[in-house]
């Protein structure tokens, strides 16, 4: 079971406006043309926000669902069945008003390049599951705006050492975000098992595996997204 919608849509955005991590600042660098032009194509992914009169929005959708439920046939863009997948209500566009079309590209990234763990926290087939689980979909939304928020990716540079060393691995690999989108969602479960987290603990959760990313992040031996060792927690 996944909390009451009312609960939903509003503890988790609005604690998200909260600093959570805990690392050291710095401004003392300079980015290369490279990485620049790799931030600023990331930075025009967030502005897009999510379109539902759009075909490629449509089409994105769509190809979420089939990817959750392959053997099932959507009934329609709204309909009751998105609650299955832990969107809020029958629309999953009024859930993406908080973060953009980048949420969904990254569910679908996940759901296409990684699909036995997706369909493991999915369908919470790991480990015991509390009685109140916290929603997929919506949960996947707020793993997005964290991972935004953590890497400083409104401004014009990172200002912490994970979001300048993330910046380096980003200019060498464009689906470094989306990767590390995956291994964020998956370390967020992992520490939900670990804690015995129930829906309240939500917050609490993704606080904790923010920090374990920022830590991961600022290892020096990290020059590949996949170099990260909660790499290791993905499955294809």
């Amino acid at each position: 079971m996944v909390g009451p919608r009312s609960w939903i849509g509003g503890l988790f955005f609005r604690s998200s406006n909260k600093r959570q991590g805990h690392v050291e600042k710095t401004s003392d660098y300079s980015l290369t043309p490279r990485q620049e032009q790799s931030l600023h194509r990331l930075q025009e992914r967030l502005q897009v926000p999510f379109d539902e009169t759009c075909s490629y929005h449509q089409e994105a959708l769509k190809a979420l669902w089939c990817a959750a439920f392959p053997d099932i046939e959507l009934r329609g863009l709204i309909s009751e069945q998105w609650k299955d997948m832990g969107w809020q209500g029958a629309n999953p566009s009024t859930d993406f008003r908080g973060c953009g079309v980048i949420s969904l590209e990254n569910l679908l990234f996940f759901a296409q390049y990684y699909p036995t763990s997706f369909r493991r926290l999915l369908f919470k087939l790991d480990g015991k599951r509390a009685t109140w689980e916290y929603p997929f979909a919506v949960a996947g939304i707020n793993v997005t705006f964290m991972l935004i928020q953590m890497l400083d990716l409104y401004s014009a540079k990172p200002k912490s050492l994970p979001g300048i060393n993330f910046l380096k691995i980003l200019s060498a690999d464009e689906d470094a975000f989306d990767v590390l989108y995956c291994i964020a969602f998956a370390m967020m479960d992992a520490q939900w098992l670990a804690m015995r987290a129930s829906y309240m603990d939500f917050n609490e959760v993704l606080r904790v595996s923010r920090i374990q990313l920022e830590r991961e992040l600022s290892l020096e031996d990290v020059h590949r997204i996949r170099d990260l060792p909660a790499h290791n927690l993905l499955y294809r």
